[in-house]
């Protein structure tokens, strides 16, 4: 069963637009949802969401169309940004005594198992919570109504690498039962090498791949060589940076021959993003 099926998602502004954005993430495993800032990742959110109006395209969460269940769906999806902006002056016994009543299925056991575990004290005001509490705070929230899609957006920035690195546990603990499934949108890449089944890459609005990890990761080479092997591999270079030693390029696995006297290697999920922003740049 597909946890979230995104289909010819259409969005225009005036110095924007998504151009039909497609991908499904499978149920019970974690989807890393990559790109540079403005790449179109929170605009795709919003929409599925529907905190924005589409112009078009359908969203089907598990197998149900949001425009025509969003309120049965909200009450299985949840969502954390980077942080809680808003009534930071309340206690978070206070907040959530707000919050619960929205959602029928709240479970205050389950609750109070995510504030022990995540050490997070009701009585602290919403302005007291660092960062990662902060998003702590809202992952409590999401798993106490029983949601079985989590989207997040941003929920790692501004946080340590041992903060980070602890919310990987989490994330990577709540499929293993195959119930929960996971959009992780984030330009922290390092984070999805930890923990993510799936990468969507989306650039100037568009999805450029989307992929089993490794899969994504072995459909691209990094090259290196010197000038003169540059020449050779150039045209069919995604884009490339010279350097004092010659060059280094990204390139589609497919385009390459492993024949050539270029070294090759598999790129980071970064040096995937590095290059094809340097690609976009090179059309500036």
């Amino acid at each position: 069963m597909l946890a979230l099926d995104i289909r010819n998602l259409n969005k225009k502004y005036p110095n924007f637009q998504l151009k039909n954005v497609s991908f499904q993430l499978e149920k019970g495993y974690i989807m890393g949802f990559i790109g540079a800032n403005g790449a179109g990742k929170t605009t795709t959110i919003k929409s599925i969401l529907k905190m924005i109006h589409i112009d078009s395209g359908e969203v089907y969460i598990l197998g149900k169309d949001i425009a025509e269940h969003e309120i049965e769906l909200k009450q299985e999806t949840g969502y954390a940004f980077g942080g809680i902006d808003f009534y930071t002056r309340s206690k978070i016994r206070t907040l959530t005594d707000v919050i619960k009543k929205f959602y029928k299925n709240w479970d205050d056991e389950t609750y109070y198992n995510y504030l022990k575990r995540f050490k997070l004290d009701e009585n602290k005001k919403i302005a007291e919570l660092s960062t990662g509490m902060k998003v702590k705070y809202s992952l409590a929230l999401a798993l106490s109504h029983g949601a079985k899609l989590l989207i997040l957006d941003e929920p790692t920035s501004g946080l340590d690498p041992v903060a980070r690195d602890n919310l990987m546990d989490i994330f990577q603990e709540l499929v293993v039962d195959g119930e929960i499934s996971i959009l992780f949108s984030t330009h922290i890449t390092s984070d999805l090498e930890k923990c993510a089944d799936f990468i969507t890459f989306i650039e100037n609005g568009q999805i450029i791949n989307s992929a089993e990890k490794e899969e994504f990761m072995e459909s691209y080479r990094l090259l290196s060589g010197n000038e003169s092997q540059l020449s050779q591999v150039k045209e069919r270079l995604i884009s490339y940076k010279k350097n004092s030693f010659g060059f280094t390029g990204l390139i589609h696995t497919k385009d390459f021959d492993p024949s050539s006297d270029v070294k090759a290697a598999i790129p980071s999920l970064e040096e995937i993003m590095i290059y094809f922003a340097k690609k976009e740049d090179a059309y500036v």
